[in-house]
């Protein structure tokens, strides 16, 4: 990781009101200044952290004295360079070196490694010194910071002057040769703090690809930044024939990736991607001669991928991925045997050029492993590194199987202290106070999503299958995708699955279609409201549905039944399924087989928005739906709510989705350890999500023993991180009796609800608002999310009180009809004419006059 900043200058942006995708300056143009600057708050945390996570490669500077120390630890686990913190979290978090700085309020402040942070607000004079007082002190780096446009070029003329990094807004830049329409040059200000000894002032110019390996020595100008950042090329200057576009002539082109400095400001370093022969004007890759070790071998690859000889063993291996496969295990496992430093390096050889093969074979380069292998190594969060269970049982390694594991003391952190949810007694709080405890976790502002998701969906919608690749390639990573759609059938080489994992599937298919197929209606409804008038309604599949199945890197099988059944019993005559793909384009096998056994006609390789809108609208290879359906994030929500509100898009959605959530009610007949399972199956769904119990009655040992169960439960989770999340904002409420259980229930209206009560089935009844109910000990709420036959996909955050969960009914529409004869409509005609008239509605009531008439003078 480089330890110098990139530029004299860092670009901050506020992702709240002017999202990256908008920003002023173009999205590109703003990643090759290689680093930029946030404020997170509490209500930006998920846009700060969602930034980190994708741009790993970024190095991101971020204010976060407004975060608890928990939401700190996360943005450095996600990768940021620098965390600017609170004088009272400093010296916690002091350890992690150089990655933490301060927010600089007082020149007697204790300055971490990282560095002091000055909010430049109003009075010059007093910044100016307290800047200088931490200049004079030695301290380094410092940081000036405005958030107003109108204080950018005070605020780097200050910098400059006193030798600190000037922080200003992206939208007060421009990339210009020069300060255009108030805005200040990037390619200036860079400029004016290169160090040249030369006459003429060019600054020497090191290019490297990605891997840092260097591909030739050039010479750049202000002017030639400019051009190179405006155009995201590479362009230099020629000392003899002025601007030179890298390639215009040859055809070997570059794509800059970022420029920086070098510590003395005496050289700069342009990163490319070199397209093409190479950078050298002779017969190699590079001007220093051939490539060597893993870049040579990625070159080979790549050239054997588009082109190989006949008979090539690396052309086979890339048609045929299970020999690929065994190979990569086999030589894992020479490597592991391998004993001298010999037969070290050349089995490690061996499995380098297998595993180069299936990630070039995926589309990825070494670029993108050195950059997952840079967001690792910033990683604070630190797992324990267990073996899994088949490859620790091979070596003889013992699994400590989780009761075990949440015995043992060493698996709980001191500092992270006890699993714990807070604890009222309802008969000790005001009504008021109530509601403020079964609040639910806060959700992002609608506009901060819709500033996200809103150009998302006009880039689906307006260019189609381009727009959904390229999200699918940002935000998944599965660069190596060409169309955003997999048709049915489905090869059976995607479906392939162990027999047990096909069974339950199928068990749980079957169960699933069972109680659907039970909420058919039969036939059509017939009243006869008055003699002579016949009312229908009958019953019509929604032709066209999309199922919206959450991804990636989760398998979510279970999801793609609950939403895929009830449409194929429905008899909904397309199908159409989207999920994310992996990084390397499939999809997991098991919701493909999913897809299969449903009848889905296609898979659409997005998640996102981008999913949603392709859906809504339509490409060129995505059918348009008329309803979509399925569960997703914010992201997912807003763009499902803003295409339903859309006339051009003419669709409509099952409900709107908040985090998972659970509320369990339980008595004196309770166990402790189903209590806290039922708690936890929810908890773990994200730290967003809420766990509730309602406590009937219960004695301070019973709630205590309930507590300890969830502790231990928890701590031998591998996801008890998340959980530690969802467990400080969830609650236990203890009353004296069901029915004020069951009001808070009603009142609250969960997802799940759970009865863990003596006689469970009887308290059914009292019921008014809930998403699903689980009755009885012996009905965890995970047998509603896979098996047991109901709906898994239902109504959070409170909606249980105006929607229904998905069901038959989610996938059909009822047409109404009339039928009248001649008496039928004399029985009625004298009301309607009567009501039309109050309405002054002329042509109603003499739709029926006329035929009262015709039937007079027929004597009918």
């Amino acid at each position: 990781m480089e330890t110098t900043l990139p530029l004299p200058l860092v670009p901050s942006l506020d992702l709240a009101s002017q999202p990256y995708f908008e920003t002023g300056l173009p999205r590109k143009q703003l990643s090759h200044l290689g680093s930029i600057f946030f404020v997170a708050k509490n209500e930006t945390f998920d846009l700060v952290f969602g930034f980190l996570q994708g741009h790993t490669a970024v190095r991101t500077f971020v204010n976060a004295a407004a975060l608890e120390e928990s939401d700190i630890l996360s943005l450095l686990d996600a990768g940021a360079r620098c965390v600017f913190v609170k004088e009272e979290q400093a010296a916690s978090l002091e350890k992690y070196g150089d990655r933490i700085g301060l927010v600089a309020t007082s020149a007697a402040s204790k300055v971490p490694a990282g560095g002091a942070l000055i909010d430049f607000e109003g009075d010059a004079a007093a910044s100016k010194a307290l800047l200088k007082s931490f200049v004079d002190q030695k301290t380094s780096p410092v940081f000036l910071v405005t958030p107003e446009e109108s204080k950018a070029q005070e605020t780097v003329t200050i910098a400059q002057e006193l030798g600190v990094v000037p922080i200003v807004p992206a939208t007060a830049l421009t990339m210009e040769n020069k300060d255009t329409d108030g805005k200040l040059s990037v390619p200036a200000i860079i400029g004016s703090q290169w160090a040249s000894d030369r006459a003429d002032k060019l600054i020497p110019t090191v290019v490297t690809d990605e891997k840092g390996v260097a591909l030739g020595l050039v010479y750049s100008s202000q002017e030639s930044i400019s051009e190179s950042l405006r155009t995201s090329t590479g362009v230099y200057q020629s000392r003899k024939r002025g601007l030179w576009y890298k390639g215009a002539s040859s055809g070997d082109t570059q794509e800059l990736v970022r420029l920086s400095l070098d510590c003395d400001q005496d050289c700069l370093k342009f990163v490319v991607r070199q397209k093409g022969r190479g950078f050298c004007h002779l017969p190699q890759p590079t001007c220093f001669g051939e490539l060597g070790g893993i870049s040579k071998l990625e070159k080979t690859l790549q050239s054997r991928k588009i082109s190989a000889p006949e008979g090539s063993y690396t052309a086979r291996l890339f048609s045929d991925e299970k020999l690929l496969r065994a190979k990569i295990m086999e030589e894992a496992e020479e490597l592991c045997d391998a004993k001298t430093k010999e037969e070290i390096a050349f089995e490690a050889a061996d499995l380098i050029y297998f595993a180069l093969t299936k990630a070039v074979a995926a589309g990825v380069t070494l670029a993108d492993i050195e950059t997952s292998l840079d967001a690792k190594s910033v990683k604070v969060k630190r797992r324990q590194g267990d073996a899994k269970g088949q490859w620790a049982a091979k070596e003889g390694i013992a699994v400590a199987q989780p009761k075990e594991a949440a015995k043992a003391p060493a698996e709980v952190k001191k500092e992270d202290g006890p699993i714990l949810m807070k604890r009222y007694d309802a008969s000790q709080i005001s009504e008021k106070e109530l509601l403020d405890v079964l609040q639910r976790p806060s959700q992002k502002s609608n506009d901060m999503i819709m500033g996200i998701v809103n150009p998302i969906i006009t880039a689906v919608r307006t260019r189609g299958d381009a727009a959904v690749l390229e999200y699918t390639h940002k935000f998944e990573k599965a660069t190596s995708l060409t169309s955003p759609i997999l048709r049915a059938p489905f090869p059976q080489s995607m479906m392939n699955l162990p027999q047990e994992t096909i069974d339950a599937i199928d068990i749980s298919f079957e169960n699933i279609r069972k109680f659907h197929a039970a909420q058919k209606e039969d036939k059509p409804l017939e009243v006869e409201t008055m003699p002579g008038i016949i009312c229908s309604r009958f019953v019509r599949p929604i032709e066209r549905v999309g199922l919206y199945v959450p991804g990636g890197t989760a398998v979510l099988p279970s999801t793609a039944l609950m939403l895929g059944v009830p449409a194929m019993v429905a008899g909904c005559k397309r199908i159409v399924m989207a999920t994310p793909p992996r990084a390397d384009g499939s999809i997991t096998p098991e919701v493909i087989y999913a897809a299969h056994k449903v009848g889905a006609e296609c898979i659409v390789l997005a998640g996102g928005a981008q999913a949603v809108a392709a859906m809504a609208y339509g490409t060129e290879s995505v059918p348009k739906v008329d309803k979509i359906l399925g569960p997703g994030n914010q992201f997912v929500t807003a763009a499902k709510m803003h295409v339903s509100n859309d006339t051009n898009a003419g669709v409509s959605i099952d409900m709107p989705a908040g985090p998972s959530e659970v509320l369990v009610v339980a008595d004196k007949s309770a166990n402790p350890a189903f209590v806290a399972s039922d708690l936890l199956s929810q908890a773990e769904h994200g730290v967003d999500s809420q766990v509730i119990l309602i406590a009937i009655d219960l004695s301070e040992t019973e709630l205590k023993a309930i507590e300890d169960a969830l502790h231990e439960q928890a701590i031998a989770l591998p996801r008890v991180d998340i959980v530690r999340g969802a467990i400080a904002h969830s609650v236990t409420l203890v009353v004296k009796s069901l029915e004020e259980a069951m009001r808070l229930s009603n009142d609250y209206a969960p997802e799940h609800l759970i009865l863990q009560i003596k006689d469970a089935a009887a308290a059914v009844d009292l019921v008014e608002n809930a998403g699903s109910v689980f009755v009885g000990e012996w009905t965890p709420e995970s047998v509603g999310d896979y098996s047991a036959g109901v709906n898994h996909s239902l109504p959070t955050y409170g909606y249980a009180k105006q929607y229904s969960g998905v069901n038959l009914g989610s996938y059909v529409k009822h047409i109404t009809s009339s039928n009248l004869t001649a008496q039928g409509l004399r029985n009625v005609g004298g009301a309607v004419m009567q009501l039309a008239k109050v309405e002054e509605l002329e042509a109603h009531r003499r739709a029926v006059g006329i035929r009262l008439k015709w039937m007079d003078e027929r004597g009918l």
